[in-house]
């Protein structure tokens, strides 16, 4: 078998090259480069020629940080690391907190989800509400609507205990989109619209801000409802426990690179 030119001459364990380290994470020797540019890497040394020499410690910061971006991002990770190369190790731990802190939160709000499409799916039908074809529609906005069906916004709240003022702020988020009755100017609320004012009620009384709860709302009708969602948020589950294990597997790197630096 041909022998790679490059290995004719191999490196002692404590002298490296940037191909030395490049080779074994797939990268090139100028990501190796940038990386100490950037300050992921501790400086190396030169040659009387100008000629970069790296070592072992070189490529345990290597390691290190290509565990810590999967879980924390590049950019993150690239903190911590600097952070930990101007000696400032408590900097670094709390970049690593509040990685954890995100991926908490991101818990919580999916478990929040989960929980309002479980009170929609248990949720009785609101055939309570007025007939969609209320003879005193067009007179009064606590009856239900004429044709195509819904209801106003004074049955809806008091259904879903809160104000007509807060059935108004949600719309201004977007979280409700009810239509207009062409007769009497009124807010028509169909099924559709009823669905997402329970979850925002949910998330709502979960702790979370319109802005949190809009983009979660979008992703329900973009699904065409709670149940082409399952799939979704199992995927998203699915990646929370990835983050969660590639912030342990940085973590191990990170340590052990920390006891090598002494």
């Amino acid at each position: 078998m041909a022998r790679n030119p490059q290995s004719t001459h191999p490196q002692r364990a404590d002298r490296l090259r940037p191909v030395d380290l490049a080779r074994g994470h797939g990268l090139s020797t100028q990501a190796v480069r940038n990386y100490e540019e950037a300050g992921i890497l501790p400086a190396a040394e030169r040659t009387p020629h100008g000629y970069r020499v790296y070592t072992s410690l070189h490529a345990g910061a290597l390691r290190a940080f290509l565990a810590l971006a999967p879980g924390h991002g590049h950019r993150s990770a690239a903190s911590v690391m600097r952070a930990v190369h101007r000696g400032a190790a408590d900097e670094a731990f709390r970049l690593i907190d509040e990685s954890h802190a995100r991926l908490l939160d991101d818990r919580r709000t999916l478990d929040a989800v989960e929980k309002a499409l479980r009170d929609l799916a248990r949720a009785p039908a609101h055939d309570h509400l007025a007939p969609a074809h209320h003879p005193a529609a067009t007179h009064h906005p606590g009856t239900a609507p004429g044709p195509g069906g819904g209801t106003f916004i004074g049955p809806l709240a008091r259904q879903l205990g809160i104000r007509p003022a807060t059935l108004r702020a949600w719309e201004r988020a977007g979280l409700v989109r009810p239509r207009r009755d062409p007769h009497t100017g009124y807010r028509v609320y169909d099924d559709a619209d009823v669905r997402d004012a329970r979850m925002a009620g949910q998330l709502r009384r979960g702790g979370y801000l319109l802005e949190q709860i809009a983009p979660l709302i979008a992703q329900v009708r973009s699904a065409g409802g709670p149940k082409p969602l399952e799939a979704a948020l199992g995927d998203w589950r699915g990646r929370l426990s990835e983050r969660g294990r590639a912030l342990l597997a940085g973590a191990a790197e990170l340590e052990a690179y920390l006891r090598e630096r002494g």
